[in-house]
C-alpha cells in the first residue's frame, strides 16, 4: 500500500485485475474502474453496518447522482491493486459524497482518483427522501474532512 493516501483513515479493499476487465487496448476498461468504485462503496457501507438488507428495511438507498472519475494510469491483467474510499460529505438531509483513490502497490502509482455524490431515495418508488437518522449517524460518523 502507498505510504500516504490522499486523506487519512481510508477504508481499503484489495483487487486483482481479471481478464474480463481488459479491453481491446490491452488494459482495464474504464467501466471496470467504475465497477470497482461501486464495489468499495458497498464494502464500506457494509463495514459500517448499512448493508442492502438494512437499506430495504428502511426503504431508503443512496443512489448515484454524479460520478467524477480521473483516469491517471492504466491497469493490466493480473495486477494487484488497492482501492480506498472516504466519506467526505454528508449534509444530513439528502446527499452523501465519497472520494476514491486506486493505487498499484508494485510501484505506488495512483491510477484513479474519483468522487461520487449520492442522493437518498425511497427504494419503493425511487423518489428523493430525507436521510434516515441512522444514515446521518453512521455515515456522518465516518466523515473525513477534506483540506482546502
Amino acid at each position: 500500500m502507498p505510504q500516504e493516501w490522499d486523506l487519512p483513515g481510508p477504508f481499503v479493499i484489495e483487487l486483482e485485475v481479471e481478464a474480463s476487465a481488459i479491453d481491446e487496448y490491452g488494459h482495464a476498461n474504464n467501466a471496470a474502474y467504475l465497477r470497482w468504485v461501486e464495489q468499495v462503496s458497498w464494502a464500506h457501507s457494509e463495514h459500517l453496518g448499512l448493508d442492502l438488507a438494512r437499506y430495504r428495511e428502511l426503504d431508503r438507498a443512496m443512489a448515484v447522482h454524479r460520478h467524477e472519475l480521473d483516469y491517471l494510469a492504466p491497469a493490466f491483467e493480473g495486477e494487484r491493486l488497492v482501492l480506498a474510499t472516504w466519506i467526505v460529505g454528508c449534509d444530513g438531509r439528502l446527499t452523501l459524497t465519497r472520494r476514491f483513490q486506486l493505487v498499484r502497490p508494485a510501484d505506488g502509482r495512483t491510477l484513479l482518483r474519483a468522487r461520487t455524490r449520492f442522493a437518498c431515495i425511497e427504494l419503493s418508488n425511487g423518489r428523493p427522501r430525507r436521510l434516515p437518522e441512522e444514515y446521518v449517524t453512521v455515515y456522518g460518523g465516518a466523515l473525513i474532512v477534506e483540506k482546502g
